[in-house]
């Protein structure tokens, strides 16, 4: 059976170039004793994946150089010689940027189709839907009332966070990339306001946006939406940090010139800023299941995912991803539900 798998060509040099990566095709494995073979349906691309490009120090190992790219996938066992998975279950994994995998099952969780529709289980009902709840939640702890912000209001974090901060009771203000994205952060998800980050004007609008200050800032971006920010934070504002989107191309550089005020302002006014992987609430996955997915039957959380055809489209819309091209969960079908 003929397979294919996306590998990393070369370190990238600031953005990622096509020639990053290479497309290989090769002979699907026969899984051995206690092994399950896995046929890629749903490729989870996430900016995170930018670091895993790079050899600097990190949280993560990175990929090696000609590596299989790393993702979060939706995967059919299609052949199974071990006892707790059978032929045709749906399982997540971390196949990977590749059509076949071969696993152990360590790892492996199966997926219920009838629960939501399986693509939600690399998004708002997994990794992306539970980022979005422990940082918003254990980190932004947000009260009645208070002012949430965050950055990449359409993207599959932000998105929920200011759902939930809806649910919560607080005032939920979104910042997206332009008039389609925020229209649809105000209309459909909810938000009491979105303003779009390539507006001269943005520091005066989240101001008129946020009369009582801030109180939570969800970070996913950084740069100038960051500097919009920071003034605007009130005393005791909590500060998650998720991502720096806008920084992930730029390495090397020295403390820029707010740094001092931004350490100022850190202490005078008692900020709390958390760095944060999801991996550090894994305690908190049962709680997340079992809130999001009532939520999301309920209709309280909406989701939209943006979808590129066949694996050899995830080069491109991963390049697309870090420059916000995506309106939504940014997936790649790589085949059929099922087999």
């Amino acid at each position: 059976m003929s397979a294919k798998r996306i590998v990393l060509a070369a370190r990238p040099v600031g953005e990622p170039k096509p020639s990053d990566f290479r497309l290989e095709e090769y002979t699907a494995p026969t899984p051995g004793e206690g092994q399950v073979l896995l046929r890629t349906i749903w490729l989870s691309l996430d900016p995170y994946m930018r670091g895993r490009m790079s050899d600097g120090p990190s949280y993560a190992a990175p990929v090696p150089i000609d590596g299989v790219m790393e993702g979060g996938t939706v995967s059919e066992v299609i052949a199974s010689n071990n006892p707790g998975f059978a032929k045709g279950d749906i399982v997540l994994s971390r196949a990977g940027w590749q059509t076949h995998a071969i696993s152990d099952g360590k790892g492996l969780a199966k997926i219920d189709p009838k629960l939501a529709p399986i693509s939600t289980a690399v998004g708002v009902l997994g990794m992306p839907g539970m980022t979005a709840y422990t940082g918003l939640l254990d980190i932004g702890k947000p009260q009645a009332g208070e002012t949430v912000v965050v950055a990449a209001a359409s993207g599959a974090v932000g998105s929920a966070v200011g759902q939930i901060a809806k649910i919560k009771g607080a005032r939920a203000i979104g910042i997206a990339g332009g008039k389609d994205k925020c229209d649809y952060v105000k209309k459909e998800l909810g938000f009491d306001d979105c303003l779009d980050h390539r507006d001269p004007d943005l520091a005066a609008k989240l101001k008129d946006a946020c009369p009582k200050g801030i109180d939570v800032y969800f970070e996913n971006v950084g740069g100038a939406v960051f500097e919009a920010v920071f003034p605007q934070l009130n005393a005791f504002a909590r500060m998650p940090v998720c991502g720096l989107i806008a920084e992930y191309n730029n390495f090397g550089e020295t403390s820029p010139k707010w740094a001092g005020k931004m350490m100022r302002a850190v202490l005078t006014k008692r900020l709390t800023i958390r760095g944060f992987i999801v991996s550090d609430f894994a305690a908190r996955h049962g709680d997340f299941l079992r809130d999001m997915s009532g939520w999301f039957r309920e209709g309280k959380i909406k989701h939209k995912e943006f979808v590129t055809e066949g694996l050899d489209s995830a080069p491109a819309a991963f390049m697309g991803l870090l420059k916000g091209a995506n309106f939504g969960k940014q997936l790649v079908r790589v085949g059929p539900d099922k087999a």
